[in-house]
């Protein structure tokens, strides 16, 4: 049974083909590898944040937990901080080791894809 409204659910699995798509992309294009992956990073954290809810507002709570560098007890919202940590490192290392790079969006997208399952109910 599906946990989420069809409006998110359908933006979660599209997020979620377009992050799988674009990795993809990146390696088979190596030139256009860093903005591929950064692309897909993003679409992948985008698919997680409508399986939990608005990604606006879930954003807004990942970014200020960020700031205030306390321990974190929830462990859905720990999980959220440290995918926010995950992509500010890849951001920040991207150009430097791409085969790096696409290993790690490529985790971060299989455990996005478990997720929206998960809340959907589908796979995507």
């Amino acid at each position: 049974m599906s946990m989420m409204n069809n409006y998110r659910k359908g933006w979660a699995l599209r997020y979620l083909r377009e992050a799988k798509a674009e990795l993809t992309a990146a390696q088979k294009t190596p030139y256009l590898a860093p903005s591929l992956v950064l692309e897909a990073l993003r679409k992948a954290q985008a698919a997680i944040y409508y399986s939990f809810g608005d990604p606006a507002f879930i954003e807004v709570i990942v970014h200020q937990t960020l700031q205030r560098k306390q321990l974190i007890e929830d462990p859905i919202l720990r999980f959220l901080v440290e995918i926010e940590r995950t992509v500010q490192q890849i951001v920040q290392t991207s150009k430097l080791e791409s085969e790096k790079a696409i290993e790690q969006v490529d985790d971060l997208i299989q455990m996005a894809s478990e997720i929206v399952e998960l809340f959907t109910g589908e796979s995507a």
